[in-house]
This record gives C-alpha cells, structure tokens and sequence, in this order.
C-alpha cells in the first residue's frame, strides 16, 4: 500500500549515525535519472513519484529513457518533506561530523522506471559491477527511502535484498522476512488496515459492500487481505472489480464504464475502493455523469486525497469515509515550503519544475487549442494568477500555494531526539562499525526493539519490522462545492480496537447511519437463516424452548433449566405453576359451596333428629338418612382437597374420600330403592320371600360400601394417583401443577363406573315403583337424584377426557353438582314436609286414589279375617293388602302389624289371587 508520509521512514536515517563516511562523486549522467541531489558523508536515496505515469509505457520495447508526465503535486510534498527533515537534522547537528546527503529519482508510479533509478544509486564510480561477495562493497546511497506504491516497493526490495538494503510499503507480503530480511517500514501492514476498514463497517451495521481493486501488487495484496477479515467481521461482497492499475492503459476507460455500470447495478450501498486517487477520479467522474450516489470507502491510497476533495462535482458522488495514518502539522515543515529552494551545493529539477508549472507565464496553454507540450487541465491548476503580470524569474519566486492548497500534515514529522538517543545508546556499548552488512546483523535488530513517544503517542515497530501504531478514520465533510477530511476516530492497530465519534457527522443520503446489508437485521427473538452467501437471509422466530438475545444471531440458544420461552422470544424466563390457589376466585366459591353443603347437611340431620316421630321422616328412614348425610359430608371434604399445590397425599385421599362417601349414600338409596320395590311389585310367593330375605339394609350398605373401598386399595397399591408427571405444552409458560389419577387411570374408572352402576341400579328401581303414592315410598326423590348424578357424571367424563388441564377444577365441579343435587331431591323436600306439618291423606283415601291409578275399585272394611290367608310381605309399618275380587261384594282387612310382623291376607267368599305391599 502507498505510504503515506514517507519522512516518517526516515527511520532509517538514523541507522546510519556512524557508518564509514563515502564521498558521493556527483557525474552528469545522474542528473536526468535522478532529478534532486545534495552531497553528504552518507548518502540516502528518496525514491518517490513527482510523476504519476510514464508516457506509452505499453509501447516501451527498447531499454531507453522513460519519460514521465503528469506533476504529482501530493507526493512532490512529500518528498519535499523528506529532503526538510534531512536539513534540520544536518542543522541541529545530531551527527558529529557528519553530514547527511541525498539523492531523489522520481519512479513515475512505475516499477521498471523505479528499476532504473535504482541501478543509478548503487552505482560507484559510474559504474554497476556484478560481485561475487558483497562484503567490502560501499555504494554512495547506504539506504532508500520509499516507494509510495507497493508495487514499485515490491520490485524496489526484491533487487535491493541483494545488497541488504531496504524501502519502505505496506503490501503485507513485505512482512515476510524470508523474502525481505531487511526491510522495516514506517506504517503498519496493510493487515492492519483491511482490518481496520471490516471493523469499521461491522460497527455501522454494514454486511453488503462491493470492492473495486487495481491489478498491482497493492491492490491484489489489499483485497486478498480484507476478504480474510469478511467472514469474521460478518461481511459479504456484492461483486468484486479489478480494474488495470496503470493510466495509460488502453481499456482503462471501458473498464471503468463496467465497473460504474456494475455499481449502479447492485444494491449494494457500500463501495471498497482499492484504487490510486487518478483510477478513483475516473471512477467519480463517471458517477457523476450517470448521477449515482454510493457510500464509498477509501483507503490510504486516496483518503486524503487533495485532488479528489477539490473536483467539480464531488458532492455529488454521496458519503466517503477513509482511513488513513496518523498525521500531524508542522510549522517548520509550513515555513520551509513558503521560501522554497534547492539545498545548498545541490540541486532539486522538482522544485524548478513546481515552480516553472506554478509562476512561469503560459498563457497559451489557457487557449481553446493548446499545444502539445502544455500539461493537463488539472496540472495547470496550480498556476498563480499572478504568473504572467509581476514575475520575471519563477525560479526566485515562492508563496504560499502548497501550504494552503494541499494537506501537510500527512507528511507528519517527528521529532527524531528520543529515538536518536535510544538507537545511539544501544551502538555505543561496543565499537560498532556500520556498513550495510551491520546494518541488517545488528542495527536492524536494534531498530526493531525500539520504542518511544511523542505527543502523548506511543511508537515501535513488531519482531517483522511493521509499524505500530494507529490510523485515523475520516469523513469527507461538505465544505461549500468540494470536501474536506474530518476525524471521526482511531483504530489501534495493537488492541484491534475501534473509537468512532458519529454523532456530528452529516450523511447526504439518510438523516441517521445509511444501510447496507443484503437482509434486514433479524431482531433478538428469530435468527438468520442463510440462502445463497451468509450475508442474505430470512428471519426465522426462534421455536419454543430457545431464544435469542442480539441482533443477527445464526442459532437460538437453548434455554436453561428451570427456564422456557415461547416462540419468538428473546429471553427465557420460570414458567409460573398454574393449581387451585387458595386466593383465587373459584376455589374460593368452590370451598365457600363445600362449606355450605356441610352446614346443609348439619342442618338438615338437626331437623331429622327434631322431626324424627313426623310421618315424612318415618317414611325417609331417619336412620339410613342419616348415614347418607355422613357420606355427602366426606364428599364436600374432598371438595376441599383439591384446593391448595397438589401433593400425592392430597391426591390420594380427595379421591379415597369421595369414592367412599358418595358410595355410603348411593348404598343408602339403593336400600330406600329395594324396600319399595319389595313392597309393592308383584310377584309369586316363593319369589317374595326370597327378595325379602335379602332385604339386610345394615348388610347391604356394609357390603356395597365394603366392595368400594376393595376397589380404592387395589387403586391405591396398582394404579395410585400421583402429581401429573406430563410436561407442559411447549406453547405455554404455565407449568400445570396437577394430580394424575393414576398411570393408566383404570382404577379411577373402576371406582367411578361401580357408584354409576349402584346409582343405575337404584334408578331403575324407583322406576319401578313410580306409580306408588309419594306418601308411601320415596322413589320420587330417589329418581330426581340419580338422575342428576347419572346426568352429571356422564356430562363430566367427555369434560374430563377434553379438556385435561382443568380436571382437578371440572372434577370438583361435579362432585359437588351431584351432591346438592341429592340434597335438594332427596332431603329438603323431606325437611319442608316436616317443617310445614304436611296434614298427610287417610290411608283409606290414600288407596282409593291409588286404586283409581292402578287398578279396579278398591272397597276397604273392618270384618273378620277369614281362615284362609296368604302371606306376602313384610314392611316396618303396616301391609297392605289388596285383592282382586269378583262381582260379588268382598271386603279387604287391613290389620296393624306389631313389630314389623307379616300380615295375613285374608279372603271371604272369593280366591285370593295375589297381594302387594306398600311401605308407608
């Protein structure tokens, strides 16, 4: 890469503090070759480029002079600059009896004129001879400072390996000490730089940029550098352009037409451009031809570039930013190009072609037809206004044009004293003789440990002979119709890290930073998912479970434990446990109807305990009824269990507490169910007598419940419910806190289906003795109640099945529906009879009502029983009979039956045929 200051190699001057002094013999021959010299004890080549281009370079078939054209006015100041700070080190008399000298050949930017310059310096007595050992060989030029472009260093290092002598770039490849042992250099690599330039552009969100590159040694060796710091910096390259690097070449024009044509293709709104400032120019000027705007980037080739700044147009192109070396200004250095001249006993063509082309008068060449020997339009830009009015002689003319025309703070020059001393201290502990042999053995290693600072900047080189250090990153700030360089920031070079001030920096195209990126960022929450080059993507929402916290992320991450996250999310927190809390609305109404059923039912066993000698609560078994208010009491407990966190205690025993309370008063029912059926359905005698031997109410409800609790065991032992060890759904954050009735819920079901078998049971039993007066039996209640269960429970079970997160809830529902349900349809018709004193029928009118229901006239009498009789039930209070007679008047006697004993159905004159009992 060109360097940019090359006073700042003048480094190397000081290698050279005691070497063997070596007259220079000035000959004639040199002076078209080499256009600037000054006689000293040791002589330093400057080899810079006052031209920019050799003329016809492609036609050069035969070894003659080069000649150059196109004054380059940046890098004449900076050779200006070198030859001042070798004057202010001869003045200052930093080496004792030793004068530094110089000799400068313009390379023209090209490498083979570079070449030739070369063969001059290291010529002795006029002549070049080829050696077989260099060891006593003592050129005049004892070291060269330069090139500007790499690819004249290249080629320069490559000859000057032989002699063990050096220049200065910053192509990467010149960091390979096997191929260039001596060579150290002044800025840093150009690794550093694409380096520099990829950070940059990571740090403004830029992905999609497209380079344009020239085919030298700089070029090549740059771009191949910053595409390895793409992938890294998470760069893509829209397109890459080479373009040929020499002006003069014949399709450089076409090819600048395709490569603007290909930048005002692409969407890419970043440009890279690896180029000297001449091929940008002719970039730019095709920009603003085709009225294309881009955010363009330069490197130190042409990030300070005056010319550039100053051309028609140039706010037209949009955005430029740059990196470039540190630079700093120099009143010295300003002074020294106001009063202009050749060193003493030397001579400097440069200067005099400066000053021809700045104060000499030719007004021809300002004409519509100029002639051929006037330089170019921009060239002649330079010209004083003044040139043809008041000057006579331009060589003993000066004014301050270069100091208010060009930027020279790039030159940058250091004070030398601190690195003079620390090089001086190092050769004076032994006698050092310095020729070219000691200076890559022992003083190049000395030069490569030193270190020092100035104006608060720290300075050395790497063990490659690099310069470390750090770049100033610019803007081209609008300044009236042409620009101006601003800095924004530095990049260390060391650290590889960026300090960029965006905040005042006005952009042409966007208010706020200008975007270029292939895809839209992905926000934290999706990630990228790569099409055809890494850069363009889609944005996929990261799946459940995983998240992403950043901006562009490849992959979601997974979640830690204990953590979850929806779909989308960018962050993963606890999933909240989700059970019947205490505090919230309907466990609280649930226990509030728990605790009012118990009250209920309390109430309702201190009226059938007050009311127990009533008629209603002789027919409701008060006893019986009892227990079945115990069991609904266990019940409503269970209600209560499924509040609260589950635990497998809670589990367990709101289902155990259910299945045997509900089963206690279903068994009651389906006793109150049987003796009606006993009662009052006919059958034969030998049928009747053996339904009525297992008439054992005690029995009964003793097995029935017995069996439950069997069932409950074996649930317990083989099925037990536990806390639901099911995961939550991946779609929700609510860890579901509930109980699982068991690994395959067969004894759940068991213990369910048993209590709906007994209730079916005692249903269809009611049913059977529908016809039977209420004030007899109570299969009225006992069919209300059983069907709200049965209604219940067979609307629970597809509710249950569905809808599994709200089991517990839906479960508790229904075991408290179907309880109120047999407290209303079972019990408080009971208590409203007993509290309102229901005036019940006489029983003879009872049975006249329900022989009008069921049958033929029924005829009740008191009369003596006959001798005959039948026996046909058994009830706890009286029996009835009844018999079918023929047209000849009968009489039926009913007779009370003592303690619960038979009655005799007696029959005068007529065939019994059959009885019936009703349980009153």
């Amino acid at each position: 890469m060109p360097p940019r200051g090359p006073p700042r190699s003048f480094f190397w001057a000081l290698i050279t503090l005691s070497s063997i002094p070596a007259r220079v013999a000035g000959c004639d021959f040199l002076q078209p070759a080499c256009g600037a010299q000054a006689p000293g004890d040791v002589v330093i080549g400057i080899m810079l480029p006052s031209h920019r281009k050799v003329k016809a370079l492609q036609e050069r078939i035969r070894p003659e002079n080069f000649h150059c054209s196109d004054f380059d006015l940046e890098s004449f100041l900076r050779s200006l600059a070198v030859i001042h700070e070798i004057e202010v080190i001869n003045a200052a008399g930093f080496l004792p009896g030793v004068r530094l000298g110089y000799l400068m050949c313009d390379t023209c930017s090209s490498a083979s004129k570079s070449l030739q310059s070369v063969g001059h310096m290291l010529e002795v007595n006029g002549s070049l001879n080829v050696m077989c050992d260099y060891t006593d060989y003592r050129p005049r030029v004892k070291i060269v400072l330069g090139a500007l472009y790499s690819e004249v260093s290249i080629a320069v290092a490559k000859l000057l390996n032989v002699y063990m002598l050096s220049s200065t770039s910053s192509a990467p490849d010149l960091s390979n000490k096997l191929r260039f042992p001596a060579f150290v250099r002044t800025i840093p690599s150009d690794k550093h730089q694409t380096k520099a330039v990829a950070t940059v552009m990571h740090h403004l969100g830029w992905n999609w940029v497209g380079v344009v590159y020239g085919d030298d040694e700089y070029g090549s060796a740059a771009f191949q550098s910053f595409l390895g710091n793409t992938e890294a910096s998470g760069l893509c390259l829209a397109y890459q352009e080479v373009v040929p690097h020499y002006l003069d070449h014949l399709l450089s024009a076409q090819r600048m037409k395709q490569v603007a044509e290909q930048i005002r293709s692409s969407d890419a709104q970043v440009v890279l451009l690896i180029l000297k400032a001449e091929l940008v120019e002719d970039l730019f000027r095709e920009m603003i031809r085709t009225g294309t705007s881009r955010i363009w980037f330069a490197t130190d080739a042409w990030s300070t570039s005056r010319a550039l700044a100053q051309m028609e147009g140039i706010n037209e192109v949009g955005d430029i930013l740059g990196i470039t070396f540190v630079s700093k200004k120099s009143e010295s250095f300003d002074g020294y190009l106001k009063n202009l001249t050749a060193t003493p006993r030397g001579y400097n063509r440069f200067i005099e072609e400066y000053k021809n082309l700045r104060f000499n008068c030719s007004s021809e060449c300002f004409s519509s037809s100029p002639p051929s020997y006037c330089p170019s339009p921009e060239v002649l830009r330079m010209k004083s206004a003044s040139a043809c009015n008041n000057f006579l002689d331009p060589q003993k003319q000066n004014d301050d044009y270069l100091v208010t025309a060009l930027d020279t703070s790039e030159t940058f020059l250091h004070k030398f004293g601190k690195l003079y001393a620390k090089v001086t201290n190092v050769t004076q502990k032994g006698p050092i003789l310095i020729d070219i042999l000691l200076f890559a053995s022992q003083l190049l290693e000395v030069l490569k440990t030193v270190k020092f600072e100035f104006e608060n900047l720290n300075f050395n080189f790497d063990r490659n002979g690099d310069f470390e250090g750090f770049y100033d990153l610019v803007v081209w700030k609008p300044e009236g119709r042409h620009r101006r360089c601003q800095k924004i920031g530095k990049f260390h070079v060391v650290e590889e890290e960026i300090e960029l001030d965006i905040k005042d920096v006005t952009w042409f195209s966007t208010a706020n930073i200008p975007q270029s990126r292939c895809s839209e960022r992905c926000a934290p929450g999706s990630v990228k998912k790569i099409l055809n080059v890494y850069c363009c993507y889609n944005c996929t929402l990261c799946a459940e479970g995983t998240f992403s916290d950043a901006w562009d992320l490849d992959t979601c991450k997974p979640c830690p434990n204990g953590t979850w996250s929806l779909k989308g999310w960018d962050r993963c927190t606890p999933r909240s446990e989700s059970y019947l809390r205490w505090a919230d609305t309907h466990p609280i109404i649930m226990v509030a109807a728990s605790v009012f059923g118990i009250l209920l039912l309390f109430a309702t066993f201190v009226i059938f305990l007050v009311y127990r000698d009533s008629q209603p609560m002789k027919r409701a078994e008060v006893k019986l009824s009892c227990v079945m208010m115990a069991g609904l009491s266990v019940s409503f407990a269970s209600v209560i269990c499924f509040m609260g966190k589950p635990s497998v205690h809670l589990c367990r025993a709101r289902q155990v507490m259910y299945a045997m309370g509900f089963t206690l008063c279903v068994s009651c029912v389906l006793v109150k169910a049987y003796r009606t059926f006993l009662a009052f359905l006919p059958f034969g005698q030998l049928t009747c007598r053996r339904l009525h031997k297992l008439y054992k109410p005690t029995v009964i409800v003793i097995v029935i419940t017995a069996l439950q609790g069997i069932i409950c065991l074996l649930w317990l032992i083989f099925d037990s419910p536990d806390i639901d060890p099911t995961p939550p759904s991946p779609q929700t954050m609510i860890r579901l806190i509930q109980c699982s009735e068991g690994p395959t819920y067969i004894g759940f079901g068991i213990m369910l289906i048993y209590i709906a078998l007994l209730a079916s049971v005692g249903f269809l039993l009611a049913i059977k003795g529908r016809k039977v007066p209420q004030e007899f039996s109570e299969t009225g209640y006992i069919i209300f109640s059983m069907l709200m269960y049965l209604f219940v429970w067979v609307c629970f079970i597809p509710v249950y099945i569905t809808n599994n997160e709200h089991a517990s809830p839906v479960q508790a529902s229904a075991i408290l529906v179907s309880t109120y349900g047999i407290i209303f349809c079972h019990f408080l018709p009971k208590c409203y009879e007993a509290l309102g004193g229901s005036k019940t029928d006489t029983l003879e009118r009872i049975l006249r009502r329900w022989e009008v229901i069921s049958g033929p006239k029924l005829e009740v009498g008191v009369n003596a029983p006959s001798e005959k009789s039948n026996r046909c039930s058994v009830t706890s209070t009286t029996t009835i009979l009844r018999s079918e007679v023929s047209p000849i008047d009968s009489e039926i006697f009913i007779m009370p039956m003592l303690n619960e004993e038979m009655l005799t159905c007696m029959k005068v004159g007529i065939k019994l045929r059959r009885c019936r009992s009703i349980s009153i």
